[in-house]
């Protein structure tokens, strides 16, 4: 994979995640927080989820060295900024996922083939930083497939996120 299909992915990526804000926009505030019984029990908690997410991967490819300290560093840091009560709507939401979809770009910009194939410490081996991106991409879609069936549940439709969808708007 090429620096270039790595900024495909993530202007995907950015897409989907923008249709789906755009999609959760239509929910009322308690359909946004209603526990639904998910792997996180709301919407708005799975979003928080998918944002913290990519908010401590972005930090820990950025921020070297990658050792255990850091991480735990890191985790602790999330758990602060992405407390789900921390964004009670939407908008709250909105405005620090365009913060972090911000630095991501200007990452993803600056990336080269050569440091995607950097080797980067993941628990008890080494993970090229390009698969750890992929890994990032395809967290967020299976995320993003939860928000669709919960939307679902709360009787409200959904927007497409297929990447085949975002080919042809781009194209």
């Amino acid at each position: 994979m090429t620096k270039r299909d790595i900024q495909l992915l993530y202007e995907y990526d950015r897409w989907a995640n923008s249709r789906v804000l755009q999609a959760v926009s239509t929910l009322s505030a308690e359909q946004f927080t209603r526990d639904l019984g998910g792997s996180f029990p709301s919407v708005r908690d799975t979003l928080v989820h998918i944002l913290g997410g990519t908010w401590i991967w972005l930090a820990y490819w950025k921020e070297p060295p990658h050792n255990a300290a850091l991480l735990t560093d890191l985790r602790k840091r999330r758990d602060a900024l992405f407390r789900p009560d921390a964004f009670p709507d939407l908008a709250l939401l909105r405005l620090k996922w365009a913060e972090v979809e911000k630095e991501q770009a200007e990452f993803v910009g600056r990336l080269t083939d050569e440091a995607l194939g950097k080797m980067i410490p993941f628990r008890t081996t080494q993970l090229s930083l390009m698969h750890l991106m992929q890994h990032l991409a395809n967290h967020s879609t299976y995320h993003r497939g939860q928000i669709s069936l919960m939307m679902r549940q709360l009787g409200a439709e959904p927007l497409a996120t297929d990447l085949h969808v975002f080919l042809l708007e781009c194209s």
